[in-house]
């Protein structure tokens, strides 16, 4: 009785293993394609799209440039068309135009940033 009972849970382990590794290898080699299970992870496991509207992009463009230390964004135009971002405008100093790009690519659903600024030094206020 006892050889018995060992051999269930030996039989059971064994076929728990199997299922283990046949569930790896549809994982890795990418399963079987007419699999419905395997349809279902499939999906769930592609990327997530980018839902947000231009006018979510370009608003929050805007709000990292005011948490931008030393950009001067007054004169800095923001378009977005899913994901491409176009700055246009002019700044006081060169190295605000890098700023400026930086800022636009830290945000979420920023993929590409066309950088168009130009430096316009600002005028002196003395005659």
């Amino acid at each position: 009785m006892k050889t018995n009972g060992a051999s269930r849970i030996i039989g059971a382990m064994f076929a728990v293993a199997i299922a283990t590794s046949a569930t790896y290898a549809n994982a890795q080699t990418g399963g079987m394609p007419n699999d419905p299970s395997m349809q279902s992870q499939q999906v769930a496991a592609a990327p997530p799209r980018n839902n947000r509207s231009d006018s979510q992009v370009v608003r929050d463009v805007r709000q990292a440039f005011t948490r931008t230390p030393g950009l001067n964004s007054a004169s800095i135009h923001v378009e977005a068309h899913r994901g491409v971002v176009t700055l246009t405008g002019h700044v006081p100093q060169h190295s605000q135009i890098e700023r400026a790009g930086n800022a636009a690519r830290s945000v979420r659903g920023v993929h590409t940033v066309r950088n168009k600024l130009t430096v316009r030094p600002r005028r002196g206020t003395g005659h």
